[in-house]
């Protein structure tokens, strides 16, 4: 189910001056939708929960919002807000990154797709070339893991299976075929 859990995770890199840039990143866990990346020179906690605030009014509330250990996360301004929204912080155990699987793989395509391309000299690049990303990363890239569709299509076709009978459920096992045939239009329209 959508917002049953998120993952939330934090990534560094630097301008073409040398300053440090500071990304917080935030994804459904259950399509691996992107809901949010932040591009700063510092994100303190006020910072993340004002990032998860502008989220939650548009996706509405997660159970659960999975995060290491960092010092913004066990913030007890963040602890509180959390506490006080109903949200679930799920602290995964120190040095063990593979416990956040989902933001880690996704953070390796954002860096591979965005960071490692461009050298930027400001802010601004920063965040529209992540604007872009994000919009062909939800909308247009297609996820092995979620049968060949991208994200924000898969959440659709799950809620109108979630809305139809239980033959409806056993249908959506067919999914691989959507993958080939998605791979085939993607090959022809090369």
């Amino acid at each position: 189910q959508p917002n049953q859990c998120w993952s939330m995770d934090f990534m560094h890199d630097q301008l073409s001056d040398g300053r440090s840039v500071r990304l917080f990143n935030v994804i459904d866990d259950f399509n691996r939708e992107a809901l949010c990346i932040e591009v700063d020179f510092s994100l303190p906690a006020s910072r993340v929960k004002r990032a998860l605030e502008q989220v939650i009014t548009w996706r509405g509330k997660p159970a659960i919002i999975r995060c290491d250990n960092g010092p913004e996360y066990i913030s007890e301004e963040l602890k509180r807000w959390a506490k006080q929204e109903g949200i679930t912080l799920g602290y995964i155990q120190p040095g063990n990154p593979q416990q956040n699987a989902y933001i880690e793989r996704f953070n390796r395509t954002y860096r591979g797709k965005v960071l490692n391309r461009y050298l930027f000299d400001n802010l601004d690049e920063v965040r529209e070339v992540t604007t872009t990303f994000i919009e062909d990363y939800n909308n247009h890239r297609p996820h092995d893991a979620l049968g060949g569709l991208p994200p924000a299509l898969y959440r659709q076709n799950m809620d109108g299976i979630n809305n139809t009978s239980p033959a409806g459920l056993r249908s959506a096992s067919a999914t691989p075929s959507l993958h080939y045939a998605q791979q085939e239009i993607i090959s022809k329209e090369k």
